[in-house]
């Protein structure tokens, strides 16, 4: 009974409880239901339709902003859940422009006041869309609720409107990649106190960092990225962002900010450091404590400065033993790597590439077990290259990229395979060794391997790339390998990059080579090959984009190019005849010299070629004229169409080319006068020599062509004189004017010739001089400074200004009619190692300052009107007397052994001396007044005695009739005796 009871009532409990339970939760079903049906409000759906008014909208974002729905559910748009209010307006696009410059942001326009009816908005974002260089709106400023404003990449420009400091919620602030034209960083953002995150990155801002950004005490994220002209003389006021983790400088000029070591050194919460591109100032660190350094800073960006002590070393490592990530490349540093990287045992990435540093790996780094990334490259260093493995060792497991190329590494090449999961090896230009173990090819990660530039040697087999399925860019240029792969040799990569110059895989193309149908660069220049191109090569490499098989022997015809990838094609000296064909649209550089390339250029004017800059079609056999195009080549830095068989007159389009740095038609037919190039006042070479060009040398070349390095007019018929405007020509390494028929007097403003002439633009100029009477092409003109006006008909002095061209090497003045004493002061051309000056009217002494010439190597004064002794110097003496000789007045060593006198005669010393001091000035008087003494003694008696003259004519006669008489008689003896 009592059981039932209590049962009874239990009963009763269970059902109240759950009675109670269905209760609580349509309340809360109910409750929750409410809530979720709040919509926004109508105000504020008007105000959002309104702001969208003002847009552009192509790309359809905002398609479900429409006006019967509810704004809560349309696009960027987020409300308070209780209240309906919008509080978030993300129109952000993800549209980049510096990695997608072709796709179209979201939406333009300009931006409605009617976001003021959105009085509880605290999150804006507009960044990635293009508002067409408007000025960020005042009324933002009245937002009052705005926690997060986004603005970046959003096109907006003019000063940032001071009405944003009155966001004194704000808690975000991105203005990056704007346009602000040079105007200051704002000093009301020093107000906004609640800032964790400011981004004012690439914003074209100028002047110096305001102090008052050191007010932000909450700041935990500064991005001032590539705002190049902004400043900072002090870093003091960043030791008072006590919060901050992330801070970015890079591309500001703190050039005179010595104290940033030590105002670094405060940020104690400091995870991350950029400072690259910052001008540095190199400052001594090893001196300087280091209180309050972080142990959180982990990455740390100091590249391309010009740091050049390695205490920055030191400093570093007492800053941080935490670092992942160090970025030191691309500085001055020097000296051997200090061994301060010991402890540093969560190192991932270090990258000191590009300095000077010397000696080896330390031998803390082997406690770097977590280095994946190691890049040394293009240092002095060396090491014997096994050591400098074998400190690596302890990265055998994570070591992903091991860079050392471009350094003095030694030694044979260590087995590598217990690195199973490095991809990218680099050991190019080092002084490695041996033969490439076959180990290689167990490198099933390897995606990179960059071996050339060294002297390995060996046989390369199939074995070398059993297992590199992976392998994507493969170089082996400039070693001394023999190849030995099959011909049906199927690789098990596909390779994107190539490169097997100075290697002989010849002489038939490799068809294993064949198969690499994604390659976009080949290179096999000097290969050895001799055989026409396979016939379907254009088309399995559809998508190459630079090729190189120069130097080589490969024949045929070019097909049409058109429908090509390439942007460099470099088929100079190889066999390919025939009509040019139309290349690529996209091509960059155009390499086809020494060939036998025939018929007319028209065909480059088929085809338009924007972005081509390099054009060299020299010693072909090209013919005709030039065709009037070169107006939509505006790229094109460098054209050489230099001995070809062209005719013609020079195109007057080529003075369209403004932006053209080398110009080089020498040794062809062109004809008339020189067209005007004065707008292409980027030129650096101009070589017309060996033409048939005609007219006054332009006096445009010195007034425009201010920066010419080479000028080179030879061997054409230039007439004229000398325009004194290439005096202005300061910055020249070579003037070549010679064998033309310029006359006239040379310019006294000569000596400003090649006054500023340094040698910091002159890499890759090649010129053909004539040099010590030989004509050699110069590959590199590096301190070269001539002047050859030779073979013209220049009279006059040899101005006086000519002695203060002091760093000149080589002067030709020879062949003309140049007449006059030579400067004293000529000794002052001291660096002067080819003096040529013969066939002139040059007379009087020699200088003595000649014997200050050291360095002369090459001299020729002969056929001149000089006198006197010959200056006494070691140089002088030891040349030919051929370079003295036609110099009548001229004596002393090597022309003669002494002279007689100071000044004496030199008429015979052009003749055979009498040993016995016979021959002399006396000798020739007695004979002389002997012959006018008998002269007279004879024919005055016959004159004045009239007997005399009777019977010395009476003799005369006498002798004439006996001497007839016995030659009849002599004549017919010797005819009797021929007749028996």
């Amino acid at each position: 009974m009592f059981f039932s009871i209590m049962s009874g009532g239990s009963m009763h409990s269970g059902l109240v409880g759950l009675l109670c339970l269905a209760i609580a939760s349509a309340i809360c079903c109910s409750s929750v239901g409410s809530s979720s049906n709040i919509m926004c409000l109508e105000s504020e759906r008007h105000a959002l339709l309104q702001f969208k008014q003002g847009l552009v909208d192509k790309s359809n974002a905002l398609a479900s902003w429409e006006n019967k729905k509810d704004c809560c559910k349309w696009r960027g748009i987020d409300c308070n859940n209780q209240t309906g209010h919008v509080i978030t307006l993300d129109l952000s696009s993800s549209y980049d422009p510096y990695i997608n410059s072709t796709k179209v942001p979201l939406i333009r326009g300009e931006i409605s006041p009617s976001l003021l009816e959105l009085p509880y908005l605290n999150y804006l974002d507009l960044s990635y869309n293009d508002f067409e260089g408007t000025m960020i709106p005042k009324f933002i400023g009245s937002l009052s609720q705005l926690k997060e404003l986004k603005l970046a990449y959003a096109n907006f420009s003019g000063p940032v409107p001071p009405q944003l400091g009155n966001l004194s919620d704000l808690h975000t602030l991105d203005l990056s990649f704007n346009d602000f034209e040079g105007m200051m960083i704002p000093k009301f953002i020093g107000s906004l106190s609640q800032l964790k995150e400011l981004k004012l990155a690439d914003a074209n801002f100028s002047g110096p960092v305001p102090p008052q950004l050191g007010n932000l005490s909450n700041l935990h994220t500064l991005d001032l990225y590539g705002n190049e002209i902004v400043s900072s003389e002090n870093l003091e006021w960043l030791s008072h962002l006590s919060s901050l983790r992330y801070l970015n400088m890079s591309w500001l000029n703190l050039s005179e900010a010595v104290n940033w070591p030590q105002s670094l050194s405060k940020l104690t919460l400091l995870t991350e450091l950029q400072l690259s591109v910052s001008y540095l100032p190199d400052v001594n660190l090893r001196s300087l404590s280091f209180i309050n350094s972080s142990t959180s800073l982990q990455l740390l960006d100091l590249s391309w400065n010009s740091l050049i002590n390695s205490s920055i070393f030191y400093w570093i490592a007492n800053v941080s033993s935490n670092f992942v990530h160090i970025d030191l490349r691309y500085n001055i540093l020097e000296g051997p790597i200090p061994d301060v990287f010991t402890s540093m045992l969560s190192l991932v990435t270090l990258d000191l590439s590009v300095n000077q540093l010397e000696g080896g790996i330390p031998k803390g780094f082997q406690n770097l077990c977590s280095l994946e990334s190691l890049t040394l490259w293009h240092n002095q260093l060396s090491e014997n290259i096994e050591d400098s493995v074998k400190t690596l060792s302890c990265a055998e497991n994570t070591l992903e990229t091991l860079n050392l190329g471009s350094n003095r590494f030694w030694g044979s090449l260590p087995d590598l395979k217990h690195f199973s999961k490095l991809r990218e090896l680099d050991l190019s230009w080092n002084q490695v060794n041996g033969s490439l173990p076959e180990s290689v090819g167990q490198l099933s990660s390897l995606e990179t391997l960059y071996l050339s530039g060294n002297s390995l040697s060996g046989v390369i087999t199939e074995a070398h790339f059993l297992n590199l399925s992976r392998l994507q860019y493969l170089s082996l240029s400039g070693n001394h390998f023999s190849i030995n792969l099959s011909s049906d040799w199927n690789p098990p990569f596909q390779l994107h990059w190539l490169y097997m110059s100075s290697l002989k895989v010849g002489p038939a193309f490799p068809k294993w080579i064949l198969t690499q149908t994604n390659l976009t660069t080949l290179y096999l220049s000097n290969a050895g090959l001799s055989a026409s191109l396979p016939n379907k090569f254009w088309d399995l490499f559809s998508g190459l984009e630079w090729l190189d098989l120069s130097m080589n022997q490969i024949h045929g015809k070019l097909p049409n190019l058109s429908s090509t990838s390439l942007l460099s094609l470099s088929l100079s000296s190889n066999l390919f005849s025939g009509a040019l064909p139309s290349f690529s649209p996209m091509l960059q550089s155009l390499y086809l010299s020494n060939n036998t390339f025939s018929g007319p250029l028209s065909s480059l004017c088929a085809t338009q070629y924007p972005n081509l800059e390099y054009l060299d079609i020299s010693k072909n056999l090209l013919s005709g004229e030039l065709p009037n195009c070169w107006m939509q080549f505006q790229e094109l830095q460098v054209l050489n169409l230099g001995k070809n068989k062209l005719s013609g007159k020079i195109s007057s389009s080529l003075g369209n080319i403004q932006g053209i740095v080398i110009l080089r038609l020498h040794d062809n037919n062109f004809l008339g006068e020189l067209p005007s190039l004065e707008n292409c006042t980027r030129l650096l070479m101009v070589d017309l020599g060996n033409n048939n060009l005609s007219g006054k040398i332009p006096t445009w070349i010195g007034q425009s062509l201010t920066n010419l390095v080479i000028l080179r007019l030879r061997s054409n018929e230039f007439n004229g004189i000398i325009p004194f405007s290439l005096c202005k020509l300061a910055t020249i390494h070579v003037l070549d004017l010679s064998h033309n028929n310029i006359s006239g007097a040379l310019p006294h403003c000569f000596n400003n010739i090649t006054a500023l002439a340094d040698d910091s633009r002159v890499g890759g100029l090649i010129v053909e001089l004539v040099w010590k009477g030989i004509e050699i092409e110069f590959p590199n003109i590096t301190g070269l400074r001539s002047i050859n006006i030779s073979s013209n008909y220049l009279i006059g002095k040899i101005p006086q200004s000519i002695a203060n061209m002091t760093q000149l090497i080589s002067l030709n003045l020879s062949r003309n009619n140049l007449m006059g004493k030579l400067p004293e002061n000529f000794g002052n051309l001291k660096m002067l190692e080819s003096l040529d000056l013969s066939r002139n009217q040059i007379s009087g002494k020699i200088p003595a300052s000649f014997a200050s010439l050291n360095f002369l190597s090459v001299l020729d004064l002969s056929y001149n009107n000089l006198s006197g002794r010959i200056p006494t110097s070691t140089q002088l003496q030891s040349f030919d007397a051929s370079k003295y000789i036609g110099n009548l007045e001229l004596c002393g060593p090597p022309l003669t052994p002494n002279c007689s006198r100071d000044g004496a005669t030199q008429a015979d010393d052009n003749k055979e001396h009498d040993k016995d001091g016979l021959i002399s000035l006396g000798f020739f008087i007695s004979v002389v007044l002997g012959f006018v003494t008998g002269f007279w003694m004879v024919c005055g008696s016959l004159l004045l005695k009239t007997s005399y003259r009777y019977a010395y004519f009476r003799f005369l006669d006498n002798a004439k009739d006996w001497i007839y008489v016995k030659t009849s008689v002599y004549k017919a003896k010797v005819r009797r005796t021929l007749q028996r």
